[in-house]
C-alpha cells in the first residue's frame, strides 16, 4: 500500500496509528505548535502590568518593574524589555522623535502581471527504481502558470534550494513575492517568526514572503493542480534513476509551458505570456540604518553582542546585520532592515519579540 501511494513505510506506519488512535480525524495534520512555551509571561502578571499602566499612565517599564518585585516577590520578575514589550504590543507605549513604521504583513497578492507572485513548494516525496527518495521542488509564476523550475532533489535542505531559487533569478531575474506554505526550508517552526535563511535571504533581496494558512493547500490551488498533472505525468511509474527523473521533469515543464494550453489564459501557452523580471539578481545589496545607534552583525550562534553583552535572538539572522536603538534608559530596539523585531533590556538575556509580521496571512479569495 506505501508502495502504492508513493510514501516511505516509516509514514504509513505512522497515518496507521494515528488511524487507530484517533479515527479518520487523526488523518488530518497536526498543529506543530509547541504545547506550552518556556519562557512565557503568566497572563496574571501580564494583566498585572497593563493595570498598573492603566492606573498610572506615566510610568514605564522601570517603574512597573519596581512595583512588581514587591507585589510578586516569590516568582522571577520580568525583565524591563518584557514589560516594555508587554505595553507596546498593548498599544501604550509612546513613541518619541522620528515615528517608524512598522511593517505589518499585507494580504495574499492577486499576482496580476508575471513575476508579481512566485508560487514554491515540494511535491511530496516519491520513490525511484533504485530506491532513493527524491523531494521535487517546483516553482511557478502565478499570473502565466509558467513552470519555473521543477528539480529533483534528494533533500528539503535549505542549501539544495539556496542553489535551485539562485539559478532561477540569474536566469528569470526576481519576482516581487514568493508564497508558499509554512514547511521546511520555506519556514522555521522554532525561529524567531518561524523565519527561515531562506526566507530572510529573500527579505534580502527586496523579495515579500507570503505564507498560506496552515492545512489550507485550495490559497495555493493553481499551483497544487499543476501538481497533480506533475506527478501523472512525470512520476507514475518512477524513473530508474535520478538523472531519467531529471530529464522526465524538464520535457514535462518544455511541454507544459511551450505547448500544453491552458483555460486560465484564453488557451494560450505560458511561455506566450510569461516574461522575465525588469528587476535584475546581481547579488545580496547593503543594509546600513542611518537613525539607529549602532548597527550590530548577529554571530554564528544567533546573538547580538553589545559590548560584553550576548544576548540570544535567533540563528535565521547569522551574518545579517541588524540595528539597534536605545528607545528608554537600557531598553533597545532591534530592527532588521525595515522590520522591528523586538526589544531586549541590558538584564535580559534574550530579545523579546513584537507582534510577527510574517505570520500566514489570509488570502482575498477565502
Amino acid at each position: 500500500m506505501c508502495r502504492e501511494f508513493g510514501i516511505s513505510r516509516k509514514t504509513g506506519y505512522k497515518i496507521f496509528d494515528h488511524y487507530q488512535e484517533c479515527g479518520v480525524q487523526g488523518l488530518t495534520d497536526r498543529s506543530r505548535r509547541p504545547h506550552r512555551y518556556a519562557n512565557q509571561l503568566p497572563f496574571q502578571v501580564e494583566n498585572y502590568i497593563l493595570n498598573v499602566k492603566g492606573k498610572h499612565p506615566s510610568w514605564g517599564a522601570r517603574k512597573i518593574r519596581g512595583r512588581l518585585l514587591r507585589r510578586f516577590s516569590g516568582i522571577p520578575t520580568p525583565a524591563k524589555s518584557t514589560i516594555h514589550a508587554v505595553l507596546d504590543r498593548h498599544g501604550l507605549v509612546e513613541r518619541c522623535g522620528r515615528v517608524r513604521r512598522r511593517v505589518q504583513g499585507a494580504p495574499l497578492s492577486w499576482g496580476q502581471r508575471p513575476n508579481d507572485l512566485w508560487w514554491t513548494d515540494y511535491k511530496g516525496e516519491f520513490l525511484l527504481s533504485n530506491h532513493p527518495y527524491r523531494y521535487p521542488l517546483t516553482v511557478t509564476d502565478h499570473a502565466s502558470g509558467y513552470l519555473l523550475a521543477c528539480e529533483a532533489l534528494s533533500s528539503t535542505k535549505e542549501d539544495y534550494a539556496f542553489l535551485v531559487f539562485e539559478r532561477l533569478f540569474q536566469e528569470r531575474g526576481l519576482p516581487a513575492n514568493t508564497r508558499s506554505d509554512n514547511g521546511v526550508p520555506f519556514a522555521s517552526a522554532h525561529a524567531l517568526f518561524n523565519l527561515s535563511k531562506l526566507a530572510v535571504w529573500w527579505l534580502r533581496l527586496g523579495i515579500g514572503i507570503e505564507r498560506i494558512q496552515p492545512r489550507h493547500p485550495q490559497q495555493n490551488g493553481r499551483h497544487e493542480r499543476m501538481h497533480l498533472t506533475l506527478k501523472k505525468e512525470a512520476t507514475k511509474p518512477a524513473a530508474a534513476n535520478s538523472l531519467q527523473q531529471q530529464a522526465r521533469f524538464d520535457r514535462f515543464i518544455e511541454v507544459f509551458n511551450n505547448e500544453r494550453p491552458h483555460e486560465a489564459l484564453g488557451m494560450k501557452c505560458p511561455a506566450e505570456v510569461y516574461q522575465p523580471s525588469a528587476r535584475a539578481y546581481t547579488g545580496l545589496p547593503n543594509i546600513d540604518y542611518p537613525f539607529h545607534d549602532k548597527t550590530v552583525v548577529v554571530t554564528r550562534c544567533g546573538r547580538i553582542c553589545l559590548g560584553s553583552k550576548k544576548i540570544n535572538s535567533s540563528q535565521v539572522f547569522a551574518g545579517q546585520a541588524v540595528g539597534i536603538k536605545e528607545v528608554q534608559d537600557d531598553i533597545w530596539l532591534v530592527s532588521f532592515m525595515d522590520y522591528d523585531l523586538g526589544y531586549f533590556g541590558l538584564e535580559a538575556v534574550a530579545l523579546e519579540p513584537l507582534e510577527n509580521p510574517f505570520g500566514p496571512k489570509v488570502s482575498p479569495m477565502s
